[in-house]
This record gives C-alpha cells, structure tokens and sequence, in this order.
C-alpha cells in the first residue's frame, strides 16, 4: 500500500479486504448482534442450541457471497417457502436461515402453553420489528402504540402471520423447537439406501418365519403369542431367526441421523384475535393477518387464506416502496463505519428515536442500495472511499467549537476495539490466531469458579481443543447467562435481545481482564515465545514486540523503557528473564496503541 503511488491504492485495499474470507465474520458479528445469536436457549431451561452455529455460519457466508440485502431478509423470514427445485444446497441454505425466527430466549417450562406460544410470537414480532424495520412493534402487543402511528390490530395483524408459523415441534414441558432436515442429495440417497436394506432384512425374517409356521403340525393356534410359535421351531431355525434379527439391530442403529437446523415451517394457517391489554385469556375481534395500515401501500394485496403470510409479508418488506428497510440497513452499515448511524437510534425510526443528522443523506443512500440491487459491498465502497470516511481524527480548535458532538463527520471519532477484536488481536500478535471459517463453535478455557453450578445435563460447558479455541472469536459458544469473561468485560452484547449499538465503556474490568486473566497470561508467553525473545537482548525484544503489535518502529524512549522495565522485573525475587519478558508483552498489549483505533 505504501508503495502504491496510484489514485486507486485506497479502494484496493478496501476491494482487498472485502474479498477476504474474514470480512464475513467481522460484518457477520454486526447482524448476529442484531439477530440476538446465542447458543444456547437461556432463561428457565438454557438449553443448548445445538445446531445454532449454521445459522451464523449462513449469515458470514452470505456476507462473504455479497448476497442482496433483499434476498437475505426474505431468506430468514420466508426461506422455507421459497421454490428450491432440485438443488438440494439452495433449499438447505434457505431453511437454515429461518433459524433467524427461532433463535430467540424462549420460556419452555411454561405451563401455560398458550401464553408460552405468544410470549414466542411477541419476541419474534419484536426482533423482526426493531432489526428490519427500525420499529418498536412489541409495544402495540398490549395496546395501541402511545407515540408511533402502529395499532393494537396492526399488531394482531402480523401475529397471526406468526401464528400460522411453526416455530415449535411442542409445547409440552419441557418445550421443543422445530428442526428442519438439510440433507444433502447424497445424505437423502444413503438414508433410502440403508431403509431398504432394513425393510429387506424384516422381509427375509417375515418369510423365514412364515416358512416354518407352515411345517409346524399340528399348525399353531390362531390366539398363540409369537415367541410360544417361534419355539416350536427347529434348533437351526430359531438360531438363523436370532442372527438375522441381531443383524437387523445392527442397522437399525447405524440408521444415519440426518443433518438438522433451527428453523421453521407452515404451521396451522389462522388469523389471531386482538388480546386486550396482551392477555392471552381475554380476547377481542379476530384482525386478517396483514401488514400494518400505515405502511401499506395503496390497494395492499390480502393474503391469501392458504398462507401464513410470511412470504408476502418479507417480500414487501423488501419491495423496494418499504420507506424503512433500506434506510435501516443503509444506517446499519454507516454506523459500524463511523461509529453510530445516521439515525443513531439505528433500532428505532419512531416518534421517540433520534432524528437523522443527514436526512437528504440517509434518503440518498437508501436509493442508491436499492438501486444496486441491494448490494452491502458495494455500500462499503461507497462509504469507505469517501471524503468522510478517510478524515483525520486529529481535532481543531473550529471544529471543536463549531461542532464538539462532530455530528457533521469533521473528524474520525477513535474507537476502541470491539470485544471480539480484542481477543483475535492478542491472538494475532503472537501467531497462533486459527484462521479457518465455519463450523460448529468451541467452548473457550473458563476457570473453575466461572463454571460453578453450569453442570446440568444438556447445561453444560464443553471442553475444546486448543487449535479450535485458537479461533476466531465469532466462533465462541454464546451461551446466555453465561458469557465469556474477557468478552464480557469489553461491552459483548445481551444476547436476549436484539442489540442496535454496543456501548464502548471504559471501565476497571478490562484493565483487571487484560492484566491478570490466566489467558493473558498465557498469551503473553505465547507472545514473548513467537518473536524468539530468550535468543536477543532487551532492545531487541522490544524492538520485536512493538512492531508485530503496532506495525511500526520502536522509540528510542520505549526501547529504554522496556529495556529498564525487563531488567527491573529480573531483579524481583522468583522471576526469570523468560518470565520478565512475558510480563513485557503482557504490558504492550495493555497499551491504548494496542485498544484504540485512532
């Protein structure tokens, strides 16, 4: 880059880095926050969510796909209902994307299974509400909204829609979520095959028992038990019967489980009633499933009786005439560049959300997204290569006292690095960053007072490898009431609730996280270890250290440091070199240089 003198250099660094595999999980983390991923189920019973990680492994392929924005929405709202014909990975892709509905905390020991699956379709309604639209939906669940213009029937209306969805299998405590297949044509042909060959080996045992029966004399009585028949047998018969039915066992357990995913299905189409003040038990006028009256367009389709009306309803969610879906998204994708939207309510667009500082920009934006068909790449593009992204974050004394809040994008706001950046930093600098994509997630190390009382069956924290843990940190077991400590420490969202901004606190914790963890410290060796510290000198330990972390040239000021730091901690009774160069690399990834993103 530094060397490339062309007027081109920035916007290919951009193209390069969107076109690298890891694009997919930075931005992916953005939507899971959005999409309230986790896991496990969380509430009364945190039920592990064992096929969760395909919905996030979808949502950083479709990033790194550039799948349109539109088809992304309809995919997890409807995907289930899309026409897939014969590809079976399309089709499978599609259902492990309406994983989306079901990834929700979910009571499900509630006995009340009425209010368990409304309770259910208000989550749904409200995450669909706030993520896509940029609407607090859920309030109108109890009453007309109080400030945006959403009636308790438009609520009823889109309840309905969710109640002729099937997003669980029961309701019977303790509750089970629906599961769709996502067998490959391969998978699906092995499965048949293994099927017929144990309806062939129960045919061979039917007829070899049908031969005997018949040189039975007398015959055996109409009334007379199987097993009383089947002893009357010859020796060597009742000795190939007990082979052929062992074998048939032997099948029947290794009958090959076919892949699953979260997701959902057409359940019992029905139109719901108003529940007055959201009691399930005192109910009012029955509302058509629809769309809210506010937003519809002019002469709005009914849908049809047979439908759920899910796939019409993401379908004019994403026509293109929704005044909301891409200025949502559009504002998401400017708020995770400069740091907070256009709008910085990014969740909520109504009456009590902040106003937009650019309106006639968040106008313009959502056309030209549309336009491109719906594009997030070509979004990034246009961001990343303007004026405003490359500003300098250095400050003036006009701008400070024109603008101090720098809502008019005079200056780049610093920033400090997100939770998971943190982590696949200090993983970085020392070499062992694992950087393979997808796949199942891995439990990171925890120590034993953190684990106490996770031991339930089905509760539990599993115990990965050291190269899975080694991963990136989008692949860390999101498990709600318990989260990652480090992660914790450095603002990772609620994964209860779907989350418009993460804060960017500064706070004891982290320095505590960052200085005295037992994977700091670890890390830290790890790090003192990959720059070959035993074998040179202080000077050059630092110098080592301060480029592999920083990308620049030590000081002459923090080669003395260092160099004074190291021989001090030499001096302590009990530490080795070896150990007063870890505390080194400790420190330097303790550095503001090391958090912030000036």
């Amino acid at each position: 880059f530094l060397a490339d003198d062309s007027a081109d250099a920035f916007a290919n660094v951009v193209d390069r880095l969107l076109a690298s595999p890891h694009y997919g999980e930075r931005w992916g983390r953005h939507w899971l926050d959005v999409a309230r991923y986790a896991d496990s189920n969380g509430l009364d019973e945190n039920v592990v969510h064992g096929n969760a990680w395909r919905y996030r492994d979808y949502v950083v392929r479709s990033l790194n796909n550039d799948k349109p924005y539109d088809e992304f929405v309809v995919e997890q709202l409807a995907g289930d209902l899309l026409d897939s014909g014969d590809d079976f990975a399309i089709r499978n892709e599609r259902l492990i994307a309406t994983g989306f509905l079901v990834l929700g905390p979910k009571v499900l020991a509630e006995q009340d299974e009425a209010k368990m699956e409304m309770d259910i379709i208000d989550e749904q309604i409200d995450t669909v509400g706030r993520s896509i639209m940029g609407l607090t939906l859920g309030c109108a669940r109890c009453h007309t909204h109080k400030f945006d213009p959403i009636s308790h029937h438009d609520y009823y209306g889109l309840a309905g829609i969710f109640k002729s969805t099937q997003t669980m299998d029961s309701y019977k405590t303790v509750a089970k979520w629906h599961e769709n297949t996502i067998a490959t044509a391969e998978q699906a042909a092995g499965l048949e095959q293994h099927q017929q060959q144990i309806a062939a080996q129960e045919t061979q045992i039917a007829d070899q028992v049908a031969e005997a029966k018949a040189t039975l004399d007398p015959p055996p009585a109409s009334d007379a038990k199987p097993e009383e028949i089947e002893k009357q047998f010859p020796a060597e018969t009742q000795t190939e019967l007990k082979e052929l039915r062992d074998e048939l066992k032997q099948l029947q357990d290794a009958t090959p489980a076919l892949p699953t995913a979260m997701g959902v299905t057409e359940g019992k189409i029905a139109d719901t009633s108003v529940h007055l003040r959201g009691s399930h038990l005192t109910l009012g006028d029955v509302v058509p499933r629809r769309v809210p009256e506010v937003l519809a367009i002019d002469d709005q389709p009914p849908i049809p009786a047979d439908h759920s009306g899910r796939l019409e309803f993401a379908r004019w969610l994403t026509s293109g005439n929704h005044p909301l879906t891409a200025r949502v998204m559009v504002n998401r994708i400017w708020q995770f560049h400069f740091g907070r939207g256009i709008v910085r309510s990014s969740n909520n667009f109504g009456q009590l959300g902040t106003p937009p500082t650019h309106p006639e920009l968040l106008d313009w934006l959502a056309q030209t997204f549309i336009q491109s068909g719906w594009k997030v790449k070509d979004m990034h593009r246009l961001m990343m290569n303007s004026r405003a992204y490359q500003m300098s974050s250095a400050s003036h004394d006009e701008g400070l006292a024109t603008d101090p809040g720098n809502d008019l994008f005079w200056r780049f706001d610093p920033r400090r690095l997100s939770a998971e950046e943190v982590r696949d930093s200090i993983l970085a600098v020392n070499g062992s960053l694992n950087p393979s994509v997808y796949g199942p997630s891995f439990y990171e190390k925890l120590s034993a007072e953190v684990l106490a009382g996770q031991s339930r069956p089905g509760q539990g924290w599993g115990d990965s490898p050291e190269e899975q843990r080694n991963r990136r940190s989008i692949y860390i077991h999101v498990k709600r009431s318990l989260l990652t400590p480090l992660l914790s420490a450095f603002d990772f969202p609620d994964p209860d609730l779907t989350c418009e901004a993460r804060f960017a606190t500064l706070q004891p914790g982290q320095a505590l996280s960052l200085l005295n963890s037992d994977f700091i410290h670890d890390q830290a060796t790890k790090f003192a270890k990959s720059i070959d510290a035993a074998s040179v000198g202080n000077d050059e330990v630092v110098r080592r250290a301060i480029k592999v972390a920083f990308a620049r040239q030590a000081t002459d000021a923090e080669i003395a440091d260092g160099d004074a730091l190291i021989k001090k901690l030499v001096s302590t009774d009990g530490i080795t070199r070896q150990r007063a160069v870890s505390l080194y690399c400790l420190t330097v990834m303790n550095w503001n240089e090391f958090l912030f993103v000036d």
